[in-house]
């Protein structure tokens, strides 16, 4: 059943998602050592959404040479970014442009960094490196997603010198560098139509989504009030269309956040439950892109089996959550069953 494809914007050779010059950040897959200092007390009891507290970000390069740099930092996130649900929540990072020349942080101005969410459990930093998976997963198969960089991250709160913590973390690249780095314009629309959207990114992501089982997210709209997406970014380009990116996956039920629910009106028992949210105009591309990702799946794999830190108890569930997807479509009756009818 697996045919020749056309292109679906993976990278041609080298490392995907390489960036040698402008972004070094996002031109290496090896762990990054940084130490944050900050007023880190006042920064998750206050979560300010707008304004910034001043902080260091300090880290040896491969040269043995160790770099210090001014950082602002604030919460950011929306379900994330309350306490309810996390003690410690994700952060902004605010880098002065001119001081990280030369570093690794070069070209880099804001931030996104993705943290662990509660202090004292393990399993939530597990989680970290799970949704960090399904992010470089999706980078595997295309260049038209958000790069990532882990981390190992010593947070050191200057309002209490004892009060210190490393926990694995990662970062995401800015939309801006995606739209530089693609020759897109990212866009800001209130609601798009399918037939907007390219079609071949959109059914990628539809199946990724599906793979992961993530079904928190919308290609057309966003939630009430917001313009569209719903944890999708849009770009455009010459030809009209709207090339979908898709973040935020802590709802999949590969990562199976404690705090994750499905939406009530998809009627699924669980986020665990595989659930497929693609567009029925575009079924005709179903079985072109299950093989694509069938040519990708060994290097994911090997992304797993490989990832530091991830404990084996967690990198079994990963990989038997992918199972279940590799299963279902592996033959043409099975596409029709678990995707082409289940479409909306």
């Amino acid at each position: 059943m697996f045919l020749c494809l056309p292109s679906f914007a993976a990278a041609e050779s080298g490392e995907i998602g390489a960036d040698t010059g402008a972004n070094p950040l996002f031109s290496s897959h090896s762990v990054l050592d940084i130490l944050i200092e900050a007023p880190m007390t006042q920064l998750m009891q206050e979560r300010p959404e707008e304004d910034y507290l001043d902080g260091k970000l300090s880290y040896t390069d491969t040269a043995g040479v160790a770099h210090t740099l001014d950082l602002k930092l604030r919460t950011r996130g929306k379900y994330r970014n309350q306490k309810k649900t996390c003690s410690f929540a994700p952060i902004r990072l605010n880098f002065r442009k001119k001081q990280v020349a030369g570093t690794e942080f070069a070209g880099q101005d804001k931030l996104k960094l993705i943290t662990h969410c509660k202090i004292g459990s393990d399993r939530n930093e597990q989680l970290v490196l799970k949704e960090y998976l399904a992010y470089r997963s999706l980078q595997i198969l295309t260049d038209k997603s958000f790069r990532s960089r882990l981390l190992r991250v010593t947070y050191v709160n200057s309002q209490n010198s004892k009060d210190t913590v490393t926990r694995f973390g990662f970062v995401i690249e800015d939309k801006s560098d995606i739209a530089d780095r693609m020759n897109l314009s990212s866009a800001k629309t209130p609601m798009i139509k399918y037939k907007d959207l390219d079609r071949r990114q959109a059914n990628l992501v539809s199946v990724f989504q599906y793979m992961i089982g993530n079904t928190d997210y919308s290609m057309i709209r966003g939630a009430l009030n917001d313009d569209c997406c719903h944890n999708i970014e849009l770009f455009t380009n010459d030809d009209g269309l709207y090339t979908p990116i898709p973040y935020d996956f802590d709802f999949a039920g590969v990562v199976n956040a404690p705090y994750a629910e499905p939406n009530p009106k998809l009627k699924i028992s669980s986020v665990r439950v595989h659930h497929y949210r693609g567009s029925c105009s575009n079924n005709y591309l179903l079985e072109e892109t299950v093989a694509y990702i069938h040519e990708h799946e060994a290097e994911i794999r090997t992304l797993i089996e490989n990832l530091d830190g991830l404990e084996e108890n967690y990198r079994k569930d990963f990989t038997k959550y992918l199972n279940v997807y590799f299963d279902r479509v592996s033959t043409p009756q099975k596409i029709e069953r678990y995707l082409s009818k289940k479409c909306s």
